[in-house]
């Protein structure tokens, strides 16, 4: 695997000597319980896999290095390069501009752009329709371009189903900036419609069996299907791509209920005619992080901490795995932990932060289980691994226990 380099402000001085310690144990991760780290009073279960993956890398490597190669000039990000906090501040402290939210809402009008500028393509990748844009405004799209390879896998395996007559059912959320990027490259090659989740999949398998009308699928659909979509037509062979940043048991449920209806609807001997098996596309890391995060939760421990962007739903999902189990605290920073006493967090369902008192629980020790979002530094795990740490008297000191851990490794 490449090494990338990345300011060392987003690196922890011990995650990644356990990270690479676990690795040369478990080359072929076959194993997802967690490292304890036991510094007494309090215990934390660090999660097998968390944090920066290769797209993320990646992305700041050359969004950093174009910075510093290129003194005076303007810097604009078409979005978010990331959907960490931390990172988008950092870049904006270093005078780039984003030109777009991450829903598409534009910041910075076209106008005021220039040939000269350099205009760098954030990891989840863009629309066709924009690089032709910033073509003809004379910037070059493909020059500073940090898209992530797992994002163009799953563009490429739309290709190859649109090439083989098969519409293309994306698992994604339609207003993020990765499946605009994913639809506009699908709709090139075959017809395809967005599905958010399993209800919508039930309502689009309603479709296909004739339960509901080609009408109500406009209507539902509305805003989520490529032009000229016939659903008489184009829902008679089908197959699944999901975006990198999807939970992987969704769209392993999504892929069986419409591998389902079309056994329904054709036959089993028939299946292979309408229905592609392009198994999963979500990236390794995405998989491993949920693997991993399932893994952690194998083990007791009186609550969990997610760290990550809030509008990040690579770490979101991670949050709704542990929540299932366990009480959850979804936090960006150290600073959330405003005390021992109160912590600040996000829930998830009400999209609003809210403030929790009492958490820790009076006990000895306090178990806690802790891992983060693939967009998330891991000097941003250790600070809350350390502000923890400071409520607790007679607590061990950080490199005796990280040692003590990379021995018994």
């Amino acid at each position: 695997m490449k090494k990338f380099d990345i300011p060392v402000h987003y690196k922890s001085s011990f995650i990644t000597q356990l990270k690479n310690s676990r690795k040369l144990e478990d080359p072929r991760k076959k194993d997802f319980s967690p490292t304890l780290l036991d510094f007494g009073p309090v215990r934390f279960y660090l999660a097998r896999h968390f944090g920066f993956c290769y797209g993320v890398e990646n992305a700041i490597e050359i969004a950093y290095k174009t910075i510093q190669e290129n003194p005076g000039k303007r810097f604009f990000l078409l979005s978010e390069m990331i959907h960490n906090p931390g990172v988008n501040n950092d870049l904006l402290s270093m005078g780039v501009r984003f030109i777009m939210d991450t829903s598409g809402n534009q910041l910075v009008a076209w106008e005021e752009i220039k040939s000269d500028d350099i205009v760098i393509i954030p990891a989840f990748g863009t629309t066709l329709e924009i690089e032709k844009k910033l073509n003809r405004m004379g910037i070059n799209p493909y020059r500073y371009n940090t898209t992530c390879p797992f994002v163009e896998k799953v563009w490429n395996r739309s290709a190859d189903l649109g090439n083989q007559g098969f519409t293309v059912i994306i698992h994604g959320k339609h207003f993020h900036e990765e499946t605009r990027a994913t639809f506009s490259h699908a709709v090139q090659n075959s017809p395809s419609v967005i599905v958010r989740n399993l209800e919508e999949t039930k309502f689009l398998s309603d479709v296909i069996l004739g339960n509901k009308t080609e009408e109500e699928f406009y209507e539902f659909f509305k805003g989520k299907y490529s032009k000229d979509f016939d659903a008489f037509i184009h829902l008679k062979s089908i197959g699944v791509v999901n975006q990198t940043t999807m939970l992987a048991s969704e769209t392993q449920e999504i892929a069986d209920l419409l591998k389902e209806t079309m056994i329904k609807k054709y036959g089993v001997e028939n299946i292979s005619k309408h229905f592609a098996d392009t198994r999963d596309t979500l990236c390794y890391a995405t998989n491993d992080n949920q693997d991993a995060t399932y893994g952690m939760l194998e083990v007791e421990a009186d609550f969990a901490i997610v760290v990550g962007g809030y509008n990040s739903s690579n770490t979101t999902n991670i949050v709704k795995i542990c929540e299932e189990e366990i009480k959850t605290y979804f936090i960006d920073s150290a600073d959330r932990i405003i005390s021992e006493k109160e912590i600040n967090h996000f829930d998830i369902h009400k999209q609003s932060v809210a403030i929790s008192s009492n958490y820790l629980p009076s006990k000895y020790p306090v178990e806690i289980m802790i891992t983060s979002g693939a967009s998330c530094p891991d000097a941003v795990v250790e600070a809350v691994i350390r502000r923890i740490i400071s409520f607790f008297e007679n607590s061990k000191d950080v490199d005796t226990v990280v040692n003590d851990v990379l021995e018994a490794i």
